[in-house]
């Protein structure tokens, strides 16, 4: 499913597309996790952008 362009601002930034791949590696990336690692914490968590934040600080760190 597309991204909704439609859709912008925000609450597009608050949170994490995880079924958007360019998403996931970006925040794999921003991170310094692995992209199946991303994946696993949006799965996990939701796509709430300060949570994912938070963990993906405390898998690497």
């Amino acid at each position: 499913m597309a991204d909704d362009k439609a859709k912008r601002g925000g609450g597009d930034r608050r949170t994490v597309a995880g079924g958007e791949g360019y998403e996931v590696s970006y925040f794999a990336g921003k991170h310094g996790i692995s992209r199946d690692q991303a994946q696993d914490l949006i799965n996990k968590i939701g796509n709430n952008r300060d949570k994912l934040n938070a963990a993906a600080a405390k898998l690497k760190g």
